[in-house]
């Protein structure tokens, strides 16, 4: 168990309410009354949870490692990080700007991507019907990527087997770039991908089968 482990799913934080207080002392931290300030294990919980959803951790994880039993619960961090998020996103795209060379628009759109570059670059990738999706390590995979494929809903037509054929060939390439990568999560998660969209297409498959007629009575 980790040290944050008290702070995020403790009931009781005596022994850490204690040690907060000890600390004030020793800094002599005081408020405009000229006493001690109070400052509590709840209050370095939402310090400790906004400033994790700022730096991208995902909302399922964050509720699992605040013992959340409803997402409701979780979601308002999302809600105080946002005015936070918005000046981070701000700061790290003007050193970006200074540091990276960055795409080159032409026409308010950016180039599409080299489908090889792409395919092996270090990013979370998902590959979509119609493009492609690239996020940064540290907002973890899409809940929402590829959901449609793995859907019981989803249905499709023989029009689209060339589509589905150049999807799956890329997810094979993910899977196997994941695999390198030591990302077991995206190799299982692209794996779940490959497994669906192979489904779809033996579906499409023509019936072989030769109608053997009726039988002599």
């Amino acid at each position: 168990m980790n040290h944050w482990t008290h702070l995020t799913l403790a009931r009781r934080g005596s022994r850490i309410r204690r040690g907060l207080a000890d600390a004030i002392r020793a800094a002599d931290l005081l408020g405009p009354d000229g006493a001690y300030l109070t400052v509590t294990p709840h209050q370095l919980r939402h310090t400790y949870a906004t400033s994790l959803v700022n730096a991208g951790m995902s909302l399922q994880a964050l509720m699992a490692l605040l013992g959340h039993s409803r997402p409701e619960m979780t979601i308002r961090y999302a809600h105080l990080a946002n005015s936070s998020v918005h000046g981070a996103y701000e700061a790290a795209m003007n050193r970006l700007h200074a540091t990276r060379e960055l795409p080159l628009v032409i026409g308010d759109k950016p180039v599409i991507p080299d489908r090889i570059e792409w395919l092996h670059s270090e990013m979370i990738k998902t590959r979509v019907a119609r493009g492609y999706c690239s996020r940064h390590l540290a907002a973890e995979a899409c809940p929402y990527a590829n959901i449609c494929e793995q859907c019981d809903n989803f249905t499709t037509t023989t029009e689209f087997i060339p589509q589905l054929k150049q999807q799956l060939s890329d997810e094979k390439v993910l899977r196997d770039d994941a695999h390198a990568r030591g990302w077991d999560s995206e190799v299982a998660r692209h794996a779940r991908v490959t497994t669906s969209i192979q489904r779809h297409l033996d579906n499409l498959k023509p019936d072989t089968r030769v109608d053997p007629g009726p039988r002599a009575g």
